[in-house]
C-alpha cells in the first residue's frame, strides 16, 4: 500500500550549481529520481494513486517547455493536495564560480551554446529568480565540493521513515558573507580575538589552545549558555512543527578562530544531548584558494574589531 502522504522533491537551479549531484544523492537515499523532466509531463506523472516511493524530480531551463511561473503553479497545486508533501530545492552558486567551472570543464552553457557562458549564466539566473525566492531548501554550492553537496542533501533528507531533525552547526567569515541557508545566525566578533596572538594566529578554533584563549573572555561562557538555552527551547518546537533540518551559524571576521570555537563547542554539546548534528567550517578549507582582504593593524578606526583585544 502507498503511504498516506507521498514525498515529492523538486530540484532546480542554474546549470553547474550541482543539481545533478543532488538528484544522484537523493536517488542513493531511496528516492525514485527523474532528471530533466519536461514540465508538461508532471501532472501526468502524479495523476492517480500517489507513488509508493518518494520522488526526486530534476527540472530546469534546459527542458523545452520550462517556465518558472508554470513550475511554481504546479508546486502550489501539489502543496494543496493532502496526498503529497512537496519540497522545492534550489541549488545556487555565485556567477563567478559558475563561470570558472565552465572554463575548467570547457563545456558550453546550454542557454548560450554559441556565446560567452557568462551570457547564459546571467540569462538562466534571471529565469530562475522566482524559484529561488520560493525555495524550501536553498543550498549555495559556491564553496562546496561535490562531496560537500551530497552531504548537505543527506543532512536535509536523511531518511523518509521518521527521521530525526538534522542540525548543521557551521562557522563562517563575515568577510565572505552570511550563509544563505542559515536559519539562526550568531555574531562572535565581540569575543577575544586569537588573531592578535602570534602563537595562535596560524591555528584555528579546533585547537585546544585557541579554545582556551577564547574561553578566557568573561563573556564567552554566558554567551554560549544563552545560545544553548535558546536552542534547548527552540529545537523541540521546530521538530514538533515538522522541520526536518536546521542550520545554526556562528560568524567572526575571518571564520577561523572564534566562530570555529563556538561551532565546535555548541555542536558537540548538542550531539551529546542526543541531537543529530553535523559540524562544518565553511571558510577553513577555502583559505588557501580564496585569500581574505588585507587585515588592518590594531588601532584602526575603520575596522570594527581591529582595535579589540
Amino acid at each position: 500500500m502507498p503511504p498516506a502522504t507521498a514525498h515529492v522533491v523538486i530540484v532546480t537551479g542554474p546549470s553547474g550549481a550541482g543539481r545533478s549531484t543532488a538528484i544522484n544523492a537523493l536517488e542513493d537515499l531511496g528516492f525514485e529520481a527523474i532528471d530533466n523532466l519536461p514540465l508538461r509531463l508532471l501532472p501526468r506523472l502524479l495523476k492517480g494513486t500517489p507513488p509508493d516511493r518518494p520522488l526526486a524530480l530534476g527540472i530546469d531551463p534546459r527542458t523545452r517547455d520550462f517556465g518558472a511561473e508554470e513550475l511554481l503553479a504546479a508546486y502550489d497545486t501539489l502543496q494543496e493536495d493532502p496526498a503529497y508533501m512537496v519540497d522545492l530545492v534550489y541549488l545556487d552558486c555565485e556567477p563567478a564560480t559558475l563561470l570558472r567551472r565552465y572554463s575548467e570543464t570547457r563545456r558550453r552553457h546550454p542557454l548560450a551554446p554559441d556565446a560567452d557562458p557568462a551570457d547564459g549564466i546571467a540569462l538562466e539566473r534571471g529565469m530562475l529568480a522566482p524559484l529561488r525566492a520560493r525555495a524550501d531548501v536553498l543550498i549555495d554550492t559556491t564553496s562546496l565540493s561535490v562531496h560537500d553537496t551530497r552531504a548537505r542533501i543527506e543532512e536535509v533528507f536523511v531518511s523518509e521513515s521518521g527521521a530525526r531533525m538534522a542540525i548543521q552547526v557551521t562557522s563562517f567569515s563575515y568577510r565572505r558573507g552570511v550563509p544563505q541557508a542559515a536559519d539562526m545566525v550568531f555574531d562572535c566578533r565581540f569575543l577575544r580575538n586569537p588573531h592578535w596572538d602570534m602563537a595562535l594566529r596560524p591555528l584555528d578554533g579546533r585547537a585546544e589552545q585557541v579554545q582556551s584563549y577564547v574561553a578566557e573572555d568573561a563573556r564567552f561562557a554566558p554567551f554560549r549558555d544563552q545560545v544553548e538555552s535558546m536552542l534547548d527551547l527552540l529545537l523541540p518546537a521546530f521538530r514538533a512543527e515538522g522541520k526536518s533540518h536546521l542550520t545554526v551559524a556562528f560568524g567572526c571576521t575571518g571564520g577561523k578562530h572564534r566562530s570555529v570555537t563556538l561551532t565546535e563547542t555548541v555542536g558537540q554539546n548538542l550531539a551529546q544531548a542526543g541531537w543529530q548534528v553535523s559540524i562544518r567550517h565553511r571558510d577553513l578549507d577555502t583559505d588557501r584558494d580564496r585569500p581574505l582582504p588585507p587585515t588592518r593593524q590594531p588601532g584602526s578606526v575603520t575596522d570594527g574589531e581591529a582595535g579589540k583585544p
